[in-house]
Formats: structure tokens, C-alpha cells, sequence
């Protein structure tokens, strides 16, 4: 599949495999048809280098800017970051986006209404990775600041901060079951973590 004409940073499939989902240096978005290769759509609007961009779990939008896949119309604007967004994901109904910046927050949002719902501080440093888990009720998030912190969903708060990395930890993410995350990080290591005590498994 050929067409964007910088670095491609991220390429996923939709839920049902039958298209595959694109984002460049090159500051676009862009759906292919899985089977035949050919582009479907070329989502333009970011100001700056997509970084992430993922389908939501039924498959008919896409974030971090809120994209209906069907039309390739821009549904919402999330404005509230101050510097590069280097991650987003929807919940896993669907209803909600989390971010992760290098303005060393991460922010939660309406889908529907496109409105911020909880703003999450607490490191120190760039934040390169958050997710929710699969129930949807905590988000596990990594930092440059070598730690990972876990958040409650509804209230914002934090709940853990999990120690062990000595450098940059890059990416993170829960079980199946949401009972363990599983971290790597500039040092070499991967780490697995209980969720509900923060102790290394």
C-alpha cells in the first residue's frame, strides 16, 4: 500500500479485517481497502505528524481527531493538548478516548460531544502510552519519567504508581483479564506488574 509521502508511524486493521487503517509524518490518515490494497479515504485536518490513530471497537470511527470511516467527515475536534498527542485509544464501549501527550498529560473525552471529561496529572515527563482496561473503569498509562501510574476512569484519580524501569518506558498494557500489566522501556526490560498491589509479578 503506497501513497503517503512521509514515515508511516502506525497501521492497524479494522475489527472485521476488511480495511486497514494508516497515519504518516506526512500529517494524514488514510483507509485501505485490506484486500486489494487500494485507498479508500485520505482523512486530512492535523496540523502536525499523526503519531497514533486507531478504529473504534464497532469499526466506524476513528481517533485521535474524531473521523467517521464511512464518509471520511471529521466529527470532532479534541483541542486541549499543548504538544504532540503520542497515543489514543477508544474505551472499550466506544464511548470515550483517552491521550497521551508530551505535555506530560493524559485526557479523557466524550466521543458523542467531543468534550474533555477528565484531565490526569501526575508525571513528570512526556507520557508515550495510555490505555483503558477491558471492563473500561481504570487506564494504565507510561512516561519518560520512568514510571507507570494506573487511573480511575470516573474520578481521575490516580491509583498506583508502579517503580522498577531505570530509563524510558516506551509502551504498556493490560492482561486479558486486566490483572496484570505488561511494560517495556529504553533499559532493556520487560516487566510484568500486579494491577492491585504495583509489586513486579
Amino acid at each position: 500500500m503506497e501513497g503517503h509521502t512521509e514515515s508511516v508511524y502506525g497501521a492497524q486493521f479494522s475489527p472485521d479485517d476488511s480495511k486497514v487503517l494508516s497515519c504518516s509524518k506526512d500529517k494524514t490518515i488514510r483507509i485501505w481497502d485490506a484486500a486489494s490494497g487500494k485507498q479508500l479515504k485520505l482523512l486530512e485536518g492535523h496540523l502536525h505528524w499523526v503519531n497514533s490513530a486507531q478504529f473504534s471497537p464497532d469499526g466506524s470511527k476513528i481517533c485521535f481527531l474524531i473521523w467517521e470511516v464511512s464518509s471520511g467527515k471529521q466529527l470532532q475536534l479534541l483541542e486541549g493538548h499543548t504538544l504532540a498527542v503520542n497515543g489514543a485509544q477508544f474505551s472499550p464501549d466506544g464511548s470515550k478516548i483517552v491521550s497521551s501527550s508530551s505535555d506530560k498529560l493524559i485526557r479523557i473525552w466524550d466521543v458523542a460531544s467531543g468534550k474533555e471529561l477528565q484531565l490526569l496529572k501526575g508525571h513528570s515527563r512526556e507520557v508515550n502510552a495510555a490505555y483503558f482496561s477491558r471492563n473500561g473503569s481504570t487506564i494504565v498509562s507510561c512516561s519518560n519519567d520512568k514510571t507507570i501510574r494506573t487511573w480511575d476512569v470516573a474520578s481521575g484519580n490516580q491509583l498506583l504508581v508502579f517503580l522498577g524501569h531505570s530509563e524510558l518506558i516506551k509502551g504498556v498494557g493490560f492482561s486479558s483479564d486486566s490483572s496484570r500489566i505488561v511494560s517495556c522501556s529504553t533499559d532493556k526490560t520487560i516487566r510484568i506488574w500486579d494491577v492491585k498491589t504495583g509489586h513486579q509479578v
